[in-house]
Parts: structure tokens; sequence; C-alpha cells
């Protein structure tokens, strides 16, 4: 018999969700499952990951399960500047797992127009609507592919961002 926290992760891994703290729970409930399954890979994009609950323990706790040996995260944003102030356990977590983060800025695409989604070979999940923080997560292959060659496209027109270290004289 699955626990209630179980049912609550199926739940906010397939299907849509609407407002701010589903939003947030899909993501919880994605990175956990993340590090469960050994996903190799993510793509997480949004213009500020401003909403996203990435200074929260628990995530930090769920990165660092998944985070290993052939793991790979790519970040793509407008800019950083939300994640830099707000959530230094995310920042302290990306400093030591620097060699497997990728994080990118995408000027070249107008902050309203960056998919708000994350991406991985298994799963996906995209606000389609910031305002209201609604959107859908699934296991659909179809979904996943056109996302990803979203994703790849931002990619494409992005330069390198958010580095780990400042150097300065």
């Amino acid at each position: 018999m699955a626990s209630n926290e179980d049912v609550g992760d199926a739940v906010a891994l397939k299907g849509t969700f609407s407002g701010p703290t589903a939003f947030a729970q899909t993501v919880r409930a994605a990175l956990a499952r993340a590090a469960q399954e050994g996903w190799q890979a993510m793509v997480w994009s949004d213009a500020s990951f401003e909403e996203w609950p990435l200074g929260e323990r628990a995530v930090i706790e769920s990165l660092q399960a998944w985070a290993g040996s052939g793991r790979q995260l790519v970040m793509l944003a407008h800019n950083y500047n939300s994640v830099l102030r707000y959530q230094p356990r995310f920042v302290s977590w990306r400093r030591t797992w620097d060699h497997i983060i990728d994080c990118r800025v995408c000027k070249t695409i107008d902050a309203s127009e960056m998919p708000s989604a994350l991406w991985s070979p298994h799963w996906a999940m995209r606000r389609l609507d910031l305002v209201r923080s609604t959107g859908v997560a699934d296991l659909e292959p179809a979904r996943r592919v056109l996302l990803k060659q979203e994703l790849d496209e931002c990619r494409r027109q992005s330069v390198p961002g958010f580095s780990a270290t400042t150097l300065g004289l």
C-alpha cells in the first residue's frame, strides 16, 4: 500500500497542477524521483527560477542524493539574480557540483517567452501559465520530445552564466 507521500508524488508527477504551491510540490517530487531512479540528465528552464523551491533543505537533499558520476544538469535562465540572492543553499550546492552543472543565460529570448520547465529523458513538466502557475506534468514521450527540442533551441542561443565561483583581483 502506498504512503500518503507516495500518492502525493504520483499526483505531482502526472497530470495538471495549479498554483505556486502545487508547482513547487511538482518540482520537489520530480527531484526526489530523479534521486530515487538515478536520472542521468535533467534540463531546467525558467526566466529567473524565482518560484522554484531550490533553497529548501529537502530539495538540496534530493539533489545531493541525485548528484554523482555521469549525471548532468543544464539550467537555462534569462538571469540568475533571484537564485543568487534568495537561494543560498542551492548556490552552495551548485558550487560543490559545478562539474555536472551547465548554467546558461538566454538573453536573446524575452524573459516572458522563456519556457518554465523541467525535462528529463523519463519525465517532463511545464508551466503553461506563469501568472497562475498552472501546467502539466507527465510521462508522455511526444510531449517530452517537443519540450526537449524547444529547450535545445534555447540552449543554442545561450551563453555561459551563473559561474560557481567569482574570480577577482
